[in-house]
């Protein structure tokens, strides 16, 4: 997991590296990363024409760094004082905009550059705030961002998103740990949990799933259960589902609406219809284990009467089923509004979205980048629902469980073609999981 770190959080990082290490020796490591990241951005030295706009702190130092180490590689280098520079900049292959970074808490007019010139932001773009991501003036639009030290949320939420460009993280050894983090596919080496004693009721889960209506839903969502590692799915559907639709031969059909107390985890809610959680209500008052709730399941009274408010379930809103739990539409700031949900229900919340965010009752927070535009399919939804609540199933952790199976089901979406089906999202799951390392 990648740490992100909001500007105080990360001020006081600072101060203990530099405590630790000295600042001379930090602003170089920092300065080197960003001559590092230019030189991939241009390919080659030599010759190239930059310009580094350089602001009075350590972000402006950290860009004099860069502006020696790549003078010493051949390129043609130009540093400006942040307040010096021509209201457009041209002739250059590259501008590294080194004048404020993380430090930016006044509006900013930064310099427009020519077409086709390569834009490098150090740490962030000049001119927007760190912790929410709203824009302070009129920051440059940066073809990539290198990140020191942690992200920060403004790298995932707000406009400031759009001006980020393509995000790369140098960590130099400053941040040993955090709260909020970025998952990464080095967190997936621990997804598969298994013991020499497992038999089918060890990883076992419930879904209340589909209806004569919709029998699709409740497919998609156990074909993300089985791609997941459910070792047994006892499903409960409102209708007869199975004459419909293509039901794994795995799949135990039960008519009795309690869990199983066997069970491990509980898949609630696609394909139910709008009256869902009524019908909901005398099943889950006897779950005694975690509970992935998706789609039509999504209703705040119901939650606030029947869910634990421990941080055993799990709630799946896009933005729409979002505003509808909260009251309010989300905001600038993605991160305050997923965490005030979180505290509010007592749940592990996951809004979906180009970039999905996990927040935990406590404030927690993860966020999963890898999902791309294949997942904006019907269906997709159902799919992660019953892959989250196969990962709990396996032993982990509900907060864990929705960030890890979120990176797995982004990860399968990006192996796909443009244009792919939810099956397909399901299929390249399984295909995944077959690659990773196993205990």
């Amino acid at each position: 997991m990648f740490p992100i770190l909001t500007l105080s959080e990360m001020r006081a990082a600072d101060a203990k590296a530099v405590a630790v290490r000295g600042q001379d020796a930090l602003v170089r490591d920092a300065g080197t990363a960003v001559g590092l990241c230019a030189q991939r951005l241009l390919e080659h030295c030599y010759g190239q024409r930059v310009c580094v706009v350089a602001g009075p702190g350590l972000n402006g130092a950290d860009g004099r760094v860069a502006a020696r180490w790549l003078t010493s590689r051949g390129a043609l280098v130009r540093v400006l004082a942040f307040n010096e520079p021509p209201t457009l900049l041209e002739g250059y292959d590259l501008v590294v905009d080194a004048a404020f970074g993380t430090g930016c808490t006044r509006p900013f007019l930064a310099p427009k550059v020519s077409p086709g010139t390569l834009v490098l932001a150090v740490d962030l773009p000049s001119g927007v705030d760190t912790d929410t991501g709203a824009l302070l003036g009129e920051p440059m639009k940066a073809t990539a961002t290198i990140a020191l030290g942690a992200f920060k949320p403004a790298h995932f939420s707000g406009p400031s998103v759009e001006y980020a460009g393509e995000v790369h993280f140098a960590g130099l050894g400053i941040v040993t740990g955090s709260d909020d983090g970025l998952v990464g596919d080095e967190d997936l080496a621990n997804l598969i949990s298994s013991n020499v004693d497992d038999h089918k009721w060890g990883h076992a889960l419930q879904a209340f799933v589909g209806s004569s209506l919709m029998p699709g839903a409740a497919e998609l969502v156990l074909r993300g259960a089985l791609a997941g590692g459910a070792s047994m799915i006892r499903l409960v559907s409102r209708g007869d589902v199975a004459s419909q639709v293509r039901v794994p031969p795995e799949i135990v059909h039960v008519n009795e609406s309690t869990v199983d107390p066997r069970c491990r985890a509980v898949v609630a809610g696609p394909g139910l219809g709008p009256d869902a959680p009524a019908w909901l209500r005398e099943g889950l008052s006897t779950a005694q284990c975690p509970v992935v709730l998706d789609a039509d399941g999504l209703d705040r009274a119901f939650i606030d009467d029947c869910a634990p408010h421990d941080g055993s379930w799990v709630l799946t809103p896009h933005a729409g089923e979002f505003e509808r739990l909260s009251g309010h539409r989300v905001s600038v700031d993605r991160f305050d509004d997923v965490r005030q949900l979180a505290r509010a229900t007592g749940c592990v919340v996951l809004l979906k979205g180009p970039r999905t965010l996990i927040a935990h009752p406590n404030g927690a927070l993860r966020v999963v980048t890898s999902g791309t535009a294949s997942l904006a399919t019907a269906g997709s939804g159902d799919v992660l629902a019953g892959l989250i609540a196969a990962t709990i199933a396996r032993g982990h952790d509900p907060f864990d469980a929705a960030a890890l199976a979120a990176h797995l089901h982004g990860r399968a979406g990006a192996a796909l073609a443009s244009y792919a089906t939810a099956s397909e999202v399901a299929t390249s799951i399984r295909s995944l999981v077959g690659r990773l390392p196993r205990p």
